[in-house]
């Protein structure tokens, strides 16, 4: 597969605010701004950038709006995305305007959903309709994390049938735009080509991405597994930080923007500021580091 052939088609989402989420120390408000700020002039399509959640559940991004408030947006083509777990958390985001997507993780297993959102996959369906109702009537988008969309470590059943039952469920409340989400790096390039060659053509009118965790040394085919499948939009993160501390799991990383950008040609090819890239590079160093 020759994936510079198709470069201008790739669409990613840079995941800052899943790679601070479980960050040990507090990174500063002030630096939060100029990374994101950095992240925004390098022309990403999408900037999954912070979360109205509970500052208990997730202190680290308890100045959400303080961040938003200190970005300048006047140049950029990026898009933002916000986490929301509840209508109260949809309810904040809806009220600040240059918040395009409202992010929910509506997870395929009943434990997981329980430990993430505090409640259940029906009472989840319910709050995802809430939520798109709120979202429409504020003119912004809402997108559905499949958490736990590639298996879990809980011992529930999956199977790829599953997931597209539940999309397709998603789909006919509304729902434009799904992500499925590795949550803890148990994909692999069967079970990523199983998923994504089935889905894809089964809810044609739905943007289906692929938000991965993996190892570094698996990365690179669990995205020419997604790619080869159809995929064409991609959760990345600089460095390959993150993970999900709800898991109650090892902590398994994003997938890294670089290894993505080097893998379909460069910053260049994919539409992004060769300069700011590197720049964004530098200050992604200096905040995780150790």
């Amino acid at each position: 597969m020759n994936y510079e052939m198709s470069q201008t088609m790739i669409r990613l989402t840079e995941c800052p605010r899943d790679a601070m989420l479980g960050w040990p120390e507090f990174i500063p408000t002030d630096l939060k701004i100029r990374y994101l700020q950095a992240l925004l002039d390098v022309g990403f399509d999408t900037l999954d950038f912070g979360s109205f959640v509970s500052p208990k559940a997730i202190p680290q991004l308890r100045d959400t709006a303080e961040v938003l408030a200190g970005l300048d947006l006047s140049k950029t083509t990026t898009s933002l995305l916000a986490i929301v777990a509840n209508t109260r958390g949809a309810a904040e985001a809806c009220r600040h305007e240059p918040i395009r997507f409202l992010g929910f993780p509506f997870s395929v297993s009943e434990e997981f959903q329980r430990r993430n959102t505090n409640a259940t996959i029906a009472e989840s369906l319910d709050r995802v309709k809430e939520i798109q109702t709120m979202a429409a009537s504020a003119g912004k988008e809402v997108l559905i994390y499949i958490s736990m969309g590639f298996g879990n470590p809980y011992g529930e059943a999956w199977s790829p049938e599953l997931v597209v039952r539940w999309v397709k469920r998603l789909a006919d409340e509304g729902i434009k735009r799904i992500a499925l989400a590795d949550t803890v790096g148990v994909s692999n390039p069967d079970n990523i080509r199983a998923l994504f060659s089935e889905l894809i053509p089964a809810v044609p009118e739905v943007t289906v991405g692929a938000h991965l965790h993996s190892h570094p040394d698996s990365s690179d085919e669990k995205i020419g597994a997604a790619f080869e499948s159809g995929c064409r939009n991609f959760d990345v993160a600089l460095k390959g930080i993150g993970g999900c501390p709800m898991a109650n799991y090892d902590l398994v990383g994003n997938i890294a923007t670089e290894r993505v950008v080097a893998k379909f040609g460069g910053p260049s090819t994919i539409a992004l500021n060769p300069e700011c890239w590197t720049k964004a590079i530098e200050l992604a160093n200096s905040i995780f580091h150790g």
